[in-house]
């Protein structure tokens, strides 16, 4: 955060001395105003785009009873529950507050894991709810924003005679680069947050990790043309669907025995083991909204007992 804040206030400082005041808070209040309608109709745009529709507890009692117990466990209200109607194997947390909280699963994660995994995925879920990171996310990513309509507002002026707002618009889109990565790091931390809070609210961590698994290896067998489409909501998602061909072959070891799950014992191993991440891997884990999962299960490793 102060990272983010710290560049943001150099360039408002930049653009002042060069256009004047009045122009930054056109740029601030035209972003602001987007956050908005993005806090507001967002979560309309979820449930059309991912095909949600929700549940009552006599349709999928177990599924309410889980996320009941774990919302109960949060100390949140209870969220709205909810299907995909999506192959995709995964799960995914909106809404505008606790209070508005809405999980849902997709049909492809409910016929993949079984119960324990299940629960253990919507305590990362009911998580992000917990955290409020949602609201987080959407708050960090107002500073790329102004930076982005700033920068392209400033390299094709043409009422500049010195160049000097063309030059400031390079500046401001390096910069626009530099705080999207500093957002979508805030998300990998998020993903991190949450996967303690799982365990923390009664799931083991070998389930968190076999779900996590089986997960990457769905994502990997799925439809292209349907993980296309998910592009810009898998920041959402348990896992990175679009990166899960890369991440399986860098996890079918861990499942020493070949049962299609990881358990115990295997979690246990890892932990044995130290994670080098090559440097195309390190460089696609900076450009994700998710960590790697190799580093991710091994982060679970560490919260096993034992």
């Amino acid at each position: 955060l102060g990272a983010m804040f710290g560049i943001i206030y150099a360039i408002v400082v930049m653009v002042a001395s060069f256009l004047g005041i009045g122009s930054i808070f056109l740029y601030a209040i035209f972003a602001i105003a987007l956050m908005i309608i993005q806090y507001m109709i967002g979560p309309k745009m979820v449930e059309w785009s991912m095909r949600v529709r929700y549940v009552t507890p006599e349709e999928e009692p177990e599924l309410h009873k889980m996320v009941e117990e774990l919302a109960k466990k949060a100390k949140i209200p209870k969220p709205r529950v909810g299907i995909a109607e999506i192959s995709i194997p995964n799960a995914f947390a909106f809404g505008r507050s606790r209070s508005d909280g809405r999980v849902c699963v997709t049909r492809g994660i409910l016929n993949l894991l079984d119960k324990d995994e299940l629960k253990a995925v919507l305590g990362h879920e009911i998580s992000h709810l917990k955290n409020r990171d949602v609201l987080f996310i959407t708050l960090l990513s107002v500073i790329p924003m102004i930076l982005w309509y700033l920068a392209w507002s400033l390299m094709f002026s043409r009422d500049d005679e010195n160049n000097s707002g063309a030059l400031l618009g390079i500046v401001a889109f390096i910069l626009y680069f530099i705080t999207n990565l500093l957002v979508m790091y805030g998300s990998r931390i998020r993903e991190y947050f949450a996967d303690r809070g799982s365990v923390e609210l009664g799931s083991k961590p070998h389930h968190l990790a076999s779900a996590l698994y089986k997960l990457v290896y769905g994502s990997a067998t799925a439809n292209p043309r349907e993980i296309k489409q998910m592009e810009g909501f898998k920041a959402f998602f348990a896992n990175d669907p679009s990166n899960a061909e890369n991440e399986i072959i860098e996890l079918k070891e861990l499942d020493m025995d070949l049962s299609g799950h990881i358990d115990e014992n295997e979690l246990k191993e890892i932990r044995k083991r130290k994670v080098k991440l090559s440097w195309s891997d390190r460089m696609m884990e900076a450009l994700s909204t998710h960590p790697n999962m190799l580093k991710r299960i091994r982060a679970l490793s560490e919260m096993q007992s034992g």
